[in-house]
């Protein structure tokens, strides 16, 4: 019976290791990258801020993929914009199958911290 269980158990966790090592998804390395772009006022990064609206991918045929990035930022006047935009662009391209990066700044909805994730309200100190 112990040998049974054991045996079910290592199937479990062959099965869990092969799920975890599945290769992440064009759109997930984008995210991930984007993870990595900070907006230079605020500590926390752009996806967790809630700056990030969509990532979308469109075919360039026989070359790769094109990224479509809806982003905003948290006012208008934002003075590092441009420096955030091309770290986005930057990060993006960073993504081997990513050939052509644009980005799309987008002012509807209007940024406010209810776009932010729990974690980045906890960071910041409004929980």
């Amino acid at each position: 019976m112990a040998a049974g269980v054991f045996m079910s158990n290592a199937r479990f966790f062959r099965r869990l290791c092969r799920m975890n090592m599945r290769e992440k998804t064009v759109e997930e390395k984008i995210w991930e990258a984007l993870r990595l772009c900070f907006d230079y006022e605020i500590p926390v990064n752009i996806v967790d801020l809630g700056l990030v609206y969509s990532v979308k991918l469109a075919d360039i045929p026989e070359e790769g993929k094109e990224a479509v990035i809806a982003m905003t930022f948290t006012s208008a006047m934002c003075p590092m914009a441009d420096i955030i935009k091309k770290d986005v662009e930057r990060r993006a391209a960073s993504v081997p199958e990513i050939k052509k990066v644009t980005i799309e700044i987008v002012w509807d909805p209007p940024w406010d911290q209810s776009k932010m994730s729990e974690a980045a309200k906890l960071q910041l100190g409004l929980l």
